[in-house]
């Protein structure tokens, strides 16, 4: 089956039926077990698009790279995050609605097209949810690129601060290189205390294993 190839279609549409400003917004991180959860969206020029946006989760991190620049250039984007602090908080599926809604209010959009079957409910603007959208949407696509780039530079700086978790290499998800030093290292402050595998780490002593 061939990969779908994301297109215009979804910000037409929206253009078609009166909006202004149609953003494509997206988000990364909700699985590691350390950082912030990171959205983006982006305001695609139609006469400006980079060639070859895709799914961030389909290209090598050299063409991410390059496609980060190129988006950067000619097109309006807005990246925020949610807090470690604010995903044990809130929970996971919450914050990342934040950072989106954080990101969408940068812009100020007549329209967000949004990846995934829900919209978050702070959005100040109306917006549709396009499941699959990173891989259907060039807006989505976009921001799904800046959003990954952005987040494992993130992981990148944090790794140095906290060397021997992986983090340059793992942006934090629970390989077993983590997990083996979460074990070995502890827990940072960058840990997200509601992930199970960090909350046994740290309440281990209170439990009793058979």
């Amino acid at each position: 089956m061939a990969t779908p190839i994301p297109d215009f279609s979804y910000e037409t549409a929206a253009l078609a039926s009166g909006a202004r400003f149609v953003v494509g917004v997206d988000e990364v991180g909700r699985g590691p077990l350390a950082g912030p959860v990171t959205a983006c969206a982006v305001l695609l020029d139609p006469d400006h698009i980079p060639r070859g946006l895709r799914d961030s989760k389909m290209l090598g991190a050299a063409r991410r790279e390059a496609l980060f620049d190129e988006i950067m250039a000619v097109a309006r984007v807005s990246v925020a995050h949610a807090t470690v602090e604010e995903i044990d908080s809130l929970n996971i599926l919450r914050a990342s609605h934040l950072a989106m809604e954080r990101a969408v209010a940068g812009l100020q959009p007549d329209h967000a097209l949004i990846d995934g079957n829900l919209i978050p409910r702070g959005l100040t603007c109306p917006a549709t949810a396009v499941v699959k959208g990173d891989a259907k949407c060039l807006s989505i696509a976009a921001a799904s690129i800046v959003a990954k780039v952005t987040r494992d530079r993130i992981m990148v700086d944090l790794a140095q601060q906290h060397p021997g978790y992986g983090w340059e290499a793992n942006a934090g998800y629970p390989t077993k290189a983590h997990l083996d030093a979460l074990h070995n290292l502890g827990v940072t402050p960058w840990h997200r205390r509601s992930f199970k595998p960090v909350h046994n780490m740290l309440y281990q002593g209170n439990s009793v294993t058979s």
